[in-house]
């Protein structure tokens, strides 16, 4: 047995089948059980509340059935003694040959080490970003580049086939307002009131010009506006995207809904299903019949689709194109959309949370010297992206924007982020990379090889950082299955890192001098190697590099 917490928790549940099958216990066996690493380290390598868990069926005391799955624990590979601690948990060291073998898989698995089948066979379409094209990408936006990319990377770790989306609202007053701004500027006029105002504006106007230089005599110089200013302002958002690390797969444009027919199709489609009806001049879809706290109008009374016929043809759509999950993720702002975005789903005869699931992502904060940052010289009030990169980098900022649950609110402090130092997450995590690269070179620089038995590793910190290693997978697994790519980056700081600083501390690697290597030499010198492959690909996960020097 490895010390992957999934192996232990199949050994645990073996041990229960082991004792029921012989008539000690008779209960149910359990589909899944608990195995967590104690917070406590004299509480054992990992613990279980199993006993707990089937005492009141079996109808014995939790310590007397912890006693019954201990005895056969301890006749399991790997474990090296078990312990009945408190009420009835189970506390479990693991022998030093199974933390050794943790090594030997990361480094066979190499960059492929973490992942893991929990989404084998979803194909998922996740919409992510999707800012209005009449401006920079603003910091909210960001937030959803960085987690939306880095759980397209966890899922595809997770065995999933994911689609990255760009929804490209190309349709709407939005767009009216942003072509009279350009117009606006280029005439040397003030912004409309409902407009535009900013540097930006400006700056794509002059170039509208001198792509068309004859636009402010043509008949309709407002639709050329339209036309150039979209094209050039998505060229932008997509250029600052891509230096930021992140491409999608396709570009799906708002307009082709209305002039493909994709609309009508979807409200014949709930048409054929019962679900629309017609009141007060106009057409209705009954979303309260699936949860929603008001039917929603769907054919206005002027015969104009409503807004929500865009997102019913385009969520259908997806589908039709063989998508079984689609993900979504929204602002904030967004919130009250879950419920009529759900009912929608419902009412295609889809299950609402699995078909369709929503991410509503919170509010982001820049901080500078103490003080709340509100300002761009570019873009006005807005925050974009080139702000935040100009301020910090791009890994900083990927790092810092994902390292958080998307649910919560978060501040960031550009003086710590752009800062050489522990206090700042992404370059203490770095720096773990950079340093096991280091000792790597120097050790090649001195002839020595790393190998050996890695069984003689048995330093408390060796086992703590061997048993970090050997988590990653289940992190991935569940960070993928919870949608929440934060786990990731506070298992590298947290367990990897961490654990990695207390090796560095108390284990000399490197002979000094002219010292002979020691017999821990060679096995510490392939611990530092899977460090840093572990180091390497869980950054790589969030999309941020796991530099060699620094």
């Amino acid at each position: 047995m490895s010390v992957n917490p999934a192996d232990l928790r199949s050994a645990v549940r073996a041990a229960v089948a082991a004792v029921v099958d012989n008539g000690e216990l008779s209960v149910p066996v359990p589909d899944e059980v608990t195995v967590e690493r104690p917070k406590v380290k004299g509480h054992g390598d990992y613990a279980t509340s199993v006993a707990l868990q089937l005492a009141k069926p079996a109808g014995l005391p939790p310590r007397d059935v912890a006693a019954l799955i201990k005895a056969q624990l301890e006749r399991a590979d790997g474990i090296d003694s078990v312990e009945i601690a408190g009420p009835g948990f189970l506390n479990i060291w693991l022998s030093g040959a199974a933390l050794g073998q943790v090594v030997g898989e990361v480094l066979a698995a190499g960059a492929a080490y973490g992942t893991n089948e929990v989404a084998a066979g979803q194909n998922i379409n996740l919409e992510f970003v999707s800012a209005n094209p009449t401006g920079p990408i603003h910091i909210g936006g960001v937030r959803w580049a960085a987690v939306g990319d880095a759980l397209a990377r966890l899922l595809q770790a997770s065995g999933a086939k994911v689609t990255r989306e760009y929804y490209f609202n190309d349709h709407g007053a939005q767009i009216d307002r942003f072509a009279r701004s350009l117009l606006a500027a280029a005439r040397g006029e003030a912004a409309p009131e409902d407009g535009y105002g900013s540097a930006y504006i400006a700056e794509i106007a002059q170039r509208v010009t001198e792509q068309v230089p004859d636009v402010l005599s043509q008949d309709d110089p407002q639709e050329v506006f339209r036309d150039r200013g979209v094209s050039l302002m998505f060229e932008e958002i997509k250029a600052s995207l891509h230096d930021f690390g992140v491409d999608f797969d396709v570009y799906f444009h708002e307009n082709s809904l209305h002039d493909s027919g994709a609309v009508h199709r979807a409200i014949e489609r709930l048409r054929g299903l019962g679900h629309m009806y017609v009141a007060d001049g106009a057409e209705w879809l009954r979303t309260t019949q699936f949860g929603d706290d008001k039917d929603r109008v769907v054919i206005k009374s002027d015969g104009e689709p409503a807004y929500i016929s865009g997102d019913l043809a385009y969520y259908l759509d997806k589908r039709e194109r063989g998508f079984d999950r689609v993900i979504i993720m929204l602002g904030a702002d967004h919130s009250g959309y879950v419920g009529r975005l759900m009912a929608m789903c419902e009412a295609f005869g889809d299950v609402p949370r699995v078909n369709l699931q929503i991410l509503i992502g919170q509010l982001v904060n820049l901080v500078k010297d103490g003080e709340p940052l509100r300002m761009s010289k570019r873009n006005g009030t807005v925050i974009s992206l080139e702000d935040l990169v100009e301020a910090i980098g791009v890994d900083a900022a990927r790092y810092a924007l994902v390292r958080s649950s998307a649910d919560s609110q978060i501040d960031i402090d550009l003086d710590l982020w752009a800062s050489a130092k522990s206090d700042n997450p992404v370059w203490y995590v770095q720096y773990a990379a950079t340093r096991a690269a280091s000792v790597l070179r120097h050790a090649a620089d001195l002839d020595l090889a790393a190998g050996g038995e890695v069984a003689l590793l048995t330093h408390p910190r060796e086992s703590e950082l061997m048993l970090a290693l050997a988590e990653f997978p289940s992190v991935v697994a569940t960070a993928a299955e919870l949608r929440e790519p934060h786990r990731v980056a506070r298992y590298l700081e947290e367990k990897v890192a961490k654990s990695a600083q207390r090796f560095w501390d108390e284990c000399q690697v490197l002979p000094k001098g002219d010292a002979q290597p020691e017999p821990t030499t060679a096995p510490r010198l392939l611990l530092w190697q899977a460090t840093r492959v572990v180091l390497e690909n869980g950054l790589g996960l969030l999309g941020v590099s796991a530099p060699e020097r620094m």
